[in-house]
């Protein structure tokens, strides 16, 4: 029987924090799981954070010191992984809430890697590519010894991409005195990455999104489809999507938000925005509050962007049958007790945005093995996974009675914990 006697409280001082948010999902899983205290403490505390500050010698000849962190949650299914973010708003807490959420992510999709994350608190749009060059090579040398296709293995994020995974990848190489290709993915396809990485997370929240209509019975065509982010994982989903014939309503961006009722045209509202910059201006759609946009009538609302989207204060006024998380921790627990009163399906971003991590292991795999597979492989294993994620995840929400989000991670840290059982603590 659990003997978990101080449970994480949400209130609305701390509803944003996504440490405590993750935490305190843990707490009603471990509960309903009946883990003893001491299990819960293992899972609960990372096993490392790493805080290091990196000087970087600017173009102008000032020196400037970052901080930068790395947190390795859990090693119990195998290598640590997860992306490096570079922004000005990281904190330690942030990092820890993405390094257990990658850990619960991992597990629910049964790949052989427990969770990590890395951050660095600057601009990247205020450095040259000089500068962020020296400044993504220092902080790959800081860490350097806790990194590795055996123990931790990076990934893109928020502002960075596959050329700063290369120069990760070469720091780390020059030091092994030889060429180490796993040791990060999200590689370029010279360098070891592989086909259908860039469009895995999007094509992941597809996926499961297609799952849940069919599980609850109604067609893919058709569907509305409001997408918060034009990034990477919504730009994607929605072309994606859209290809399948989904009809995507509006797109909400940082900068404004642009709405058809008859479906943008996703391909031709990605080619405005790189002629103009911003989405706004769309000669297929109009403009449109953002943030009211976030509550438009809609089958499938997927938040593609950031963390706290969807909260106590807005959450009564989303009108989707179906909430897709492309990003993590959109939603906050005290929103989640809205929406199930709403009886909105929810994905939760540890199972809808898995694509990512799940085609990242298949890169890691190919490298290790030398041998590359094709596009048509790749997807076809992603939806594999993903398929059998979802089914598995609706599976036990039903079994044991709770929403979608606690059942994944009850079925998370059920198997993180069988891991831990069999390998016992080593002392």
């Amino acid at each position: 029987m659990s003997t978990l006697t101080s449970p994480v409280s949400i209130s609305l001082d701390n509803e944003k924090n996504p440490w405590l948010a993750a935490a305190a999902r843990f707490d009603e899983a471990a509960l309903r799981l009946k883990l003893d205290d001491g299990m819960c403490q293992v899972l609960r505390s990372p096993a490392k954070e790493i805080t290091v500050h990196i000087p970087v010698q600017l173009d102008d000849g000032r020196l400037e010191v970052f901080t930068g962190y790395r947190v390795q949650h859990s090693i119990a299914r195998g290598p640590a992984k997860g992306g490096i973010r570079f922004a000005p708003d990281v904190t330690l807490d942030e990092v820890r809430a993405l390094a257990s959420w990658m850990t619960w992510k991992c597990a629910v999709v049964n790949i052989p890697f427990g969770g990590g994350k890395g951050g660095v608190i600057c601009d990247p749009n205020l450095l040259s590519d000089s500068e962020l060059e020296k400044l993504t090579r220092r902080y790959a040398a800081e860490i350097i010894d806790f990194i590795g296709p055996e123990r931790d293995v990076p990934a893109p994020d928020v502002n960075t991409n596959e050329k700063i995974m290369a120069w990760i990848m070469d720091t780390y190489s020059m030091h092994a005195r030889h060429t180490v290709t796993a040791v990060v993915t999200g590689k370029p396809l010279a360098l070891g990455g592989s086909r259908g990485r860039p469009e895995a997370t999007g094509r992941g929240c597809m996926i499961v999104t297609l799952r849940a209509l069919q599980h609850l019975g109604v067609a893919c065509d058709g569907c509305r489809v409001v997408i918060q982010g034009f990034g990477n994982v919504g730009g994607m989903a929605g072309r994606l999507m859209s290809a399948k014939g989904f009809k995507i309503i509006c797109i909400i961006e940082y900068d404004g938000a642009v709405y058809n009722p008859q479906g943008l045209d996703v391909a031709a509202l990605e080619k405005h925005r790189k002629e103009t910059g911003s989405i706004t201006g769309f000669a297929g759609g109009q403009d449109m509050d953002r943030n009211e946009a976030l509550f438009l009538p809609c089958d499938v609302l997927l938040p593609a962007a950031t963390e706290n989207v969807i909260t106590s204060e807005n959450a009564d006024r989303v009108r989707c049958r179906i909430l897709c998380e492309g990003a993590n921790g959109p939603t906050t627990p005290l929103a989640d007790e809205i929406l199930a009163d709403k009886k909105v399906f929810v994905i939760p971003d540890i199972l809808a945005n898995a694509g990512g991590v799940t085609v990242s292991y298949f890169e890691w795999v190919q490298d290790r093995q030398g041998f590359f597979w094709n596009e048509q492989l790749v997807n076809q294993r992603l939806e594999e996974i993903m398929s059998e994620s979802f089914d598995a995840v609706v599976q036990y929400a039903q079994t044991h009675t709770v929403n979608n989000r606690i059942a994944a991670y009850m079925l998370a840290l059920d198997r993180v914990a069988f891991a831990i059982k069999l390998r016992g603590i080593y002392a």
